[in-house]
């Protein structure tokens, strides 16, 4: 006997482990921005911090909505 399960012509192609836990696409956006924008904190950390930026925090979440933006055009190009 063979099982196959594919959720190709379901109404909520997103939903995980059964109805129990659903990941919008927004929350990938974010999550996948996070992952980038922590790539890019750590490289940019001792530019940031070093006393250039005038406010680092600013600059901080600036470059998080950054990395969510691109987190969004990658899963939508994807």
């Amino acid at each position: 006997m063979k099982f196959s399960f594919s959720s190709a012509g379901f109404p909520l192609q997103d939903l995980i482990v059964g109805a129990s836990v659903y990941f919008p696409p927004l929350f990938k956006a974010v999550m996948l921005g996070f992952l980038i924008w922590l790539v890019a904190h750590r490289v940019l950390r001792d530019w940031m911090y070093s006393g250039e930026i005038w406010h680092p925090m600013l600059m901080d979440l600036s470059l998080f909505a950054l990395s969510v933006s691109l987190g969004l055009a990658l899963l939508i190009a994807w």
